[in-house]
């Protein structure tokens, strides 16, 4: 059970916080505050000279604006401390700097109070920076109780369920949303200098395609016509291929209907590209070159922490087909019809209906994927499990397909880009043996079909999920705590099924 709202608990710190807005109020004091220009960034006034404070000597003068999360009172000394996202900076008043009313308005200070400050910025004898406040501007009073432990709130559903708080008190949340934001900056500027142009395909689609997902169904009044959010941005994108867009990339949420784990949230956000006359191995060059930009960006080295380990970055990453590390791990070709049955049977696999391809992929995910620390391109994948990728010239039972995994986690999926219409339409009327409707691409968007039919370039397509990505990069271990709102229960419904 999540902790209680606090004001359900001490209904009594709710008043004292409303009486003291009328006390404001009384002094002519806007409890909501306004404008407040030319402020500075916390972090830029501790970078700034200063030195103990001097009456003969004053120190920079400075403005700053923040949250409250520290208040004492010295008698007609008041010290507390300022937080904005760049940092925190102790605040100094004194009765004898401000003015009478000021020094009134500072006695209403609640934690949690948004105010803004002008002051000398100075040390104390503590040798503390401080800034000795001349005038003080009151902007927004917080009519809700704060958690008094500002080094974090204990209770992980109270913190999700109030990622407001949590931003304020858990730096490690600020810190990845920061960060989050830093890769995705590096992600949109790498492309463009590579000559990428940044898309948008629709939400809403009459067709839920381009992966193999459960999609979430809506109903438009008025056409009458139920409609989908889209579970891909696939082929959309690949419609502007056609329409002679030759490198286009889309970073944009994406919605599935299907469980919740530390790897997976319903609504998530994918990057997807596709680079006409290329191909998959293309489209490995491209993703290590990008993920390493933004490596680079958020770290001094390329091996990087990740739990209790570390991880090694440094190129060239791994390459390795998916035939020789089913060899090699499961202990049989994945050719071998007879083997690769016994193999899911040992396995605890239920091999009852399912087709050959289904068994070796079941395999693959049980087997050999938790044992991929990477980073390594995994390429080559069985046909029958791609039904949107180029059969290879030699051999049509393979696919042109490569996954990134680091850490035992699927980071990244490329494909040299099926463009045959022909084969296109044979292979979306297929659904596999053993798998659900959920679980197959068998969909047919016959508009897409007719888009590839008018002629779509040889190209290679690279999808990332970039929620994952973030996990690797800041080193989380749950999606929910690099997605600022991930999808919670109602609070009070009862779990589901």
């Amino acid at each position: 059970m999540g902790r209680p709202a606090v004001t359900e608990t001490n209904p009594e710190l709710l008043q004292a916080r409303l009486d003291k807005l009328r006390q404001l109020q009384a002094l002519g004091i806007d409890p909501w505050g306004g404008r407040f220009d030319n402020t500075q960034p916390i972090a830029e006034i501790r970078r700034l000279p200063a030195d103990y404070f001097r009456e003969d000597q004053p120190g920079p003068t400075v403005r700053a604006a923040g949250r409250v999360l520290r208040y004492r009172s010295a008698g007609r000394l008041l010290f507390l401390e300022l937080w904005d996202q760049t940092g925190r900076i102790q605040l100094m008043i004194r009765v004898n700097k401000v003015s009478e009313t000021e020094w009134k308005v500072a006695q209403l200070i609640d934690l949690g109070d948004i105010i803004g400050v002008d002051g000398e910025l100075g040390k104390t004898k503590t040798d503390e920076l401080t800034i000795q406040v001349t005038r003080l501007t009151y902007l927004t009073k917080s009519l809700e109780p704060h958690p008094k432990d500002v080094f974090g709130l204990e209770d992980i559903e109270y913190r999700l369920r109030h990622r407001y708080l949590d931003m304020i008190y858990t730096p490690d949340t600020l810190r990845r949303a920061q960060q989050r934001v830093t890769i995705i900056r590096t992600i949109r500027s790498y492309l463009d200098r590579l000559g990428y142009m940044e898309v948008e395909t629709p939400t809403l689609q009459a067709v839920a395609g381009g992966a193999a997902a459960r999609p979430f169904i809506t109903h438009h009044n008025a056409l009458n016509i139920d409609l989908y959010l889209r579970i891909a941005l696939e082929l959309h994108l690949k419609r502007l291929l056609v329409g002679g867009l030759e490198k286009i990339y889309e970073i944009g949420r994406v919605f599935r209907n299907e469980g919740i784990s530390p790897r997976h949230n319903p609504e998530f956000t994918m990057l997807e590209l596709y680079h006409a006359y290329s191909d998959y191995r293309g489209m490995m060059d491209l993703t290590e070159g990008l993920i390493l930009a933004c490596v680079d960006a958020l770290y001094p080295t390329r091996i990087i922490p990740y739990g209790d380990k570390t991880l090694d970055l440094t190129p060239p990453w791994k390459r390795v087909s998916y035939a020789e590390l089913f060899r090699e791990y499961v202990g049989c070709d994945m050719a071998d019809e007879v083997k690769v049955a016994a193999a899911a049977r040992a396995e605890g696999i239920d091999t009852t209906g399912k087709e050959h391809a289904v068994l070796v992929h079941e395999l693959f995910e049980d087997v050999v994927e938790e044992k991929l620390v990477g980073p390594v391109f995994v390429y080559d994948y069985p046909a029958p499990l791609c039904p949107l990728t180029k059969r290879k010239r030699d051999n049509p039972a393979i696919a042109e397909r490569f996954e990134l995994y680091i850490h035992g986690m699927e980071l990244a999926n490329a494909y040299t880009e099926l463009n045959d219409p022909i084969t296109q339409e044979e292979t979306f009327s297929k659904q596999l043996a053993g798998l659900s409707e959920e679980e197959s691409m068998a969909r047919m968007d016959r508009d897409f079909i007719r888009a590839l039919r008018f002629g779509m370039p040889p190209a290679g397509g690279l999808g990332i999920g970039i929620d994952r990505l973030v996990m690797l990069l800041t080193n989380t271990p749950t999606i929910r705590d690099v997605i600022l709102f991930p999808l919670l229960r109602p609070e009070g419904a009862p779990p589901g099924r």
